[in-house]
């Protein structure tokens, strides 16, 4: 099935389209594919995917390994050179490393990529590498801190919401979030609050906790910190994770010539999306 199944858009005619869908078939976060489910994911036929695979394995765009297919690593340098990701990225991997320092615990940046995160960096030592996060991974953004608040500060907050609950809410263990009113409070509060915490909503036996961080544009990523539910709460992380995110946001500021001026990178904004009410969080 194409990515862009959920999003009902026709599958393109062009080859450069084609090609695009066969490099989005790796977004579910799997690292090597078959020519078989390769064509699958993206929806392009077997003998067309097979072609189109052999130039982009010839551009550098994809590696060949056998029998499998994994993504070039010039797509990863291409990626470095994104201006407005490598200057969010090269401003907080080292302030992440300091927060990893002091908390001991695996360290997110994201941002929201339609109905889920998506991980621009991570810091983690050897005893707190989640299989589930890594960067350029995603994961559902109603089942992570970091998607809670950025769904919560979304300017189109409702419309992702809603869209949400017609597809369904996607579990990922028993406490994941299923109930879209549940949702709506839990973003609700998470406005208020202007921080997400989610307790096994992702892996069993592990919490994270998440902040917002004001960008350039009225934008928005999020940092959080993930680690077994006895090191993550409130009293312990946030006042790190807050000092952090303002720290990336002064970063950022000072390195974006059309960025908000120095003490206005946090935007003044409601206590909740429009038309999110207030209530109590669930769970």
């Amino acid at each position: 099935m194409s990515p862009y199944a959920d999003e009902d858009v026709p599958l393109p005619n062009s080859v450069l389209g084609k090609a695009q869908l066969l490099l989005a078939a790796f977004e579910s976060g799997a690292d090597r594919l078959r020519l078989s489910e390769l064509s699958r994911r993206s929806g392009v036929p077997k003998a067309s995917a097979y072609r189109l695979a052999q130039e982009l394995v010839q551009w550098g765009l994809l590696d060949r390994h056998g029998e499998t297919y994994e993504l070039g690593i010039r797509l990863f340098h291409l990626g470095q050179r994104v201006p407005a990701s490598a200057v969010l990225r090269t401003v907080a991997r080292p302030l992440m490393a300091d927060l990893f320092t002091r908390t001991r615990t695996a360290v997110h940046l994201a941002v929201l990529d339609g109905a889920h995160v998506l991980f621009l960096e991570k810091i983690a030592g050897e005893a707190n590498v989640l299989t589930h996060s890594h960067v350029g991974g995603r994961l559902p953004a109603s089942c992570t801190a970091t998607g809670q608040i950025l769904l919560a500060l979304a300017p189109d907050a409702d419309e992702r919401v809603a869209a949400l609950a017609e597809a369904g809410l996607p579990v990922m263990t028993s406490r994941s979030v299923t109930d879209p009113q549940a949702l709506v409070q839990r973003l609700s509060k998470a406005a208020r609050q202007r921080y997400a915490l989610e307790v096994e909503g992702v892996r069993a036996g592990y919490a994270s906790l998440a902040v917002p961080v004001a960008l350039p544009g009225s934008q928005f990523a999020a940092l959080s910190v993930t680690a077994p539910v006895a090191q993550v709460s409130v009293d312990r992380c946030l006042a790190a994770l807050r000092a952090t995110a303002e720290s990336i946001e002064r970063g950022v500021a000072q390195r974006t010539p059309d960025g908000p001026a120095r003490g206005s990178t946090r935007p003044v904004r409601g206590s909740k999306p429009s038309g999110v009410p207030t209530g109590r969080a669930a769970g």
